[in-house]
């Protein structure tokens, strides 16, 4: 798993033809746009989780969960008198 900090305006680039551009937001949701060939299946998780029905199958799917604070070795230092 690889996780990131973007600015807005960023991408990253999946292979040749996929790019995924971080457009801003608020604190709770995150604006991107997906640049991505017809044939590739784009699919939400609220989507997914709704149409599992079967208990165990349900608990096998990932969940994520955003961190409420960066640990201080990861925050930019301020500048002295600012």
């Amino acid at each position: 798993m690889l996780r990131l900090t973007v600015s807005t305006e960023e991408y990253l680039m999946i292979g040749d033809n996929i790019k995924i551009v971080f457009l801003g937001g608020s604190k709770n949701h995150t604006r991107v746009m997906l640049d991505i060939p017809k044939n590739v299946n784009v699919v939400r998780s609220k989507v997914i989780e709704a149409r599992t029905t079967d208990p165990e199958e349900k608990q096998k799917l990932s969940h994520y969960y955003a961190v409420p604070e960066l640990a201080e070795k990861y925050r930019k230092k301020k500048a002295a008198g600012k």
